[in-house]
């Protein structure tokens, strides 16, 4: 019995962050930008129609579940969030449903890219590192596994 509970209580955190997508409005980028208490936020911004977007998340999450202590792996489709149930689906057909989600929830997309980098397109996939000590990166495009290591901290 103890066993059967303790194996419930493993699974119940990852049910608790199944299908929570949450919306990202333009007040919301400053807190996700803010550096972290140590190590480094990654921020895999993605699309539904994005070729290049799955092989990232899944190289990130590598990275991520390296060092779980040390980096936090957020996702940000560029997707609006009332496309909910779609992105909810291809986090979850990519096993990244595990992981804190983001969707737009502006009417204007590009203010939003632009707050949360102004030196990007729009283009994705797009990462974002964000150091500890306040110093910042982004990448656009597949990621190789020179930047893949290049993202540790």
């Amino acid at each position: 019995m103890k066993r059967l509970l303790l194996a419930f209580a493993l699974w119940l955190p990852a049910l608790a962050s199944a299908g929570s997508l949450q919306p990202l409005a333009a007040a919301d980028v400053p807190a996700l930008l803010q550096p972290p208490a140590h190590g480094a936020r990654i921020i895999a911004l993605w699309s539904l129609d994005c070729a290049y977007c799955e092989p990232n998340l899944e190289a990130l999450a590598r990275v991520q579940r390296a060092d779980p202590g040390n980096i936090e792996l957020v996702t940000v489709t560029t997707d609006s969030v009332q496309l909910r149930t779609a992105i909810e689906a291809r986090l979850r057909s990519m096993k990244m449903d595990v992981y804190p989600a983001r969707a737009y929830a502006e009417a204007s997309p590009e203010r939003t890219n632009f707050l949360l980098d102004p030196n990007w397109g729009g283009e994705t996939p797009r990462v974002l590192v964000i150091r500890a000590d306040g110093s910042r990166r982004g990448i656009s495009g597949a990621l190789t596994p020179a930047q893949l290591h290049k993202l540790l901290p």
